[in-house]
């Protein structure tokens, strides 16, 4: 099952504006010449921003049977190293300005401002016939572990996207997410499937710029993180004059319940579908969304099972919750569950070892209807004298009365960390209203965040 290789049917259709327009014909000819020159099914990684020699790269190697690993285009250079020397790539697609590749590497095709480096040192791949891509988790890019998926769950899931979201050939999707993340990339697997037009920029939603070339280029959907829904509500979203926009979309974590309600209330005042949607890089990218219709009657819901997907919740002992309101463990089944991890090349020729089912790490309950609530990480539970706290709740309570904090810690001891000075007000909601103790609180400076706009709290500051 590969899709991209039905592209011609789109013919002379625009697949991509970045700098000018490209129809899927001449996407399909600069692909094709892309994966041409790595010649047999291997191994490359491609260093991606989002622009025009990313996406053909991407698209051509997909095509072509080669299996990329996409990585960020700011990698630090010791990090690719480090996945280098793991993976042993045949090539490396980037920029033809990445000074550490080009002096020690022989470039063996040019396309715009991209250059297919030869590595070195030659390696015969084990790939498994299925295998079809490598996507870092939502951490580290510069991680060894990465997630191996087929071409099927490529797409079956951009099919179920696409069928639930109604995506047609005349979508124009303008890029606000890196194409190495999940979310990103399903928006431009589930898009170019159905032939429509990805509008491709590397600049911020903060710029005129982005702006400029959604009025431009009649822009009718993007999709954000968390982190982009605060950056939109910051700059007044419902006050934008954008009549082309039809539909917003939300993964990457769970948006604010106060957010969760303005953006609902704000896109059907305008007319715009908005979606709350859950995923992970494990299920390819997306496993549930809530329908727009439900935005406002389930705000704070990730709503039901994506076409072809089937959510389960169970109990400590692994039984199933057949009980609305019971907190469990949230179990997903579908064609797009990932093969499984891969830490080194020889992982690659693993076969399915996840056989279509996901244990999530996430807890979650399902209401009367059937909408399901995400209440917290298993990893984000900890034990303070006795007491089992999630530290999602603490987090989403502090927020709920004003205070902007995070909450990570152990086992005795929680960590409350501020952006303001409100270490008094904090200390005494923590004590009187949810009667906790073992906890100090720490004024920092900014939310440490990785690049797809999610909280690292690895990287918090440790407190004494």
């Amino acid at each position: 099952m590969n899709n991209f290789k039905k592209m011609e049917q789109f013919g002379n259709r625009t697949a991509v504006y970045a700098d000018r327009e490209y129809s899927y014909s001449e996407m399909v000819e600069i692909s094709d010449a892309i994966c041409g020159n790595v010649g047999e099914r291997t191994l490359v990684f491609c260093l991606c921003s989002n622009n025009k020699e990313s996406l053909f790269g991407y698209v051509g190697f997909i095509r072509g049977g080669v299996v990329p690993v996409l990585l960020d285009a700011s990698i630090h250079i010791d990090r690719l190293r480090r996945l280098v020397h793991l993976y042993k790539p045949a090539y490396i697609w980037a920029s033809s300005n990445n000074q550490d590749l080009s002096k020690t590497m022989d470039s063996s095709f040019v396309y715009g401002e991209y250059s297919l480096y030869k590595c070195p040192t030659h390696f015969q791949h084990n790939l498994h016939e299925h295998l079809a891509l490598l996507l870092t988790t939502s951490g580290s890019t510069g991680s060894p572990k990465f997630v191996r998926l087929s071409y099927e769950n490529i797409f079956e899931n951009a099919i179920s996207i696409a069928k639930y979201l109604d995506i047609h050939e005349n979508e124009k999707p303008i890029t606000t997410l890196p194409m190495n993340y999940s979310y990103g990339l399903s928006i431009i697997n589930s898009h170019f499937i159905c032939g429509a037009t990805v509008v491709v920029t590397g600049a911020s939603i903060m710029s005129k710029e982005f702006w400029n070339l959604c009025k431009e280029q009649q822009v009718t959907t993007f999709g954000g993180v968390p982190f982009v829904y605060e950056m939109l509500d910051r700059m007044k979203f419902e006050e934008l004059n954008l009549p082309s926009l039809k539909k917003l979309t939300q993964a990457g974590g769970k948006l604010s319940e106060t957010l969760s309600h303005k953006f609902a209330h704000v896109c059907n005042q305008k007319g715009i579908q908005f979606f709350t949607m859950y995923g992970q890089t494990e299920a390819t990218a997306r496993m549930t969304y809530l329908p727009y219709e439900k935005n406002l009657e389930k705000a704070g819901s990730i709503g039901i099972a994506i076409p072809g997907g089937e959510l389960i919740l169970q109990d400590d002992k692994g039984n199933k919750i057949t009980a609305p309101h019971l907190i469990g463990e949230l179990i997903y089944k579908g064609p797009n569950v990932s093969l499984g991890y891969a830490e080194s090349l020889f992982d690659l020729s693993k076969k399915d070892e996840n056989k279509g089912i996901l244990r999530t790490g996430d807890m979650a309950y399902f209401d009367e209807d059937g909408y399901f609530f995400i209440s917290g990480r298993i990893k984000r539970m900890i034990k303070v004298y006795g007491n089992r706290i999630s530290l999602d709740d603490v987090e989403a309570f502090l927020h709920e009365h004003g205070h902007d904090c995070i909450c990570a810690g152990s086992d005795d001891q929680m960590y409350i960390y501020t952006l303001r000075d409100d270490y008094v007000q904090i200390k005494k909601i923590v004590k009187e209203k949810l009667n906790l103790k073992g906890f100090k609180i720490m004024r920092i400076e900014e939310i440490p965040r990785n690049h797809y706009g999610k909280i690292l709290y690895s990287d918090l500051p440790k407190l004494g």
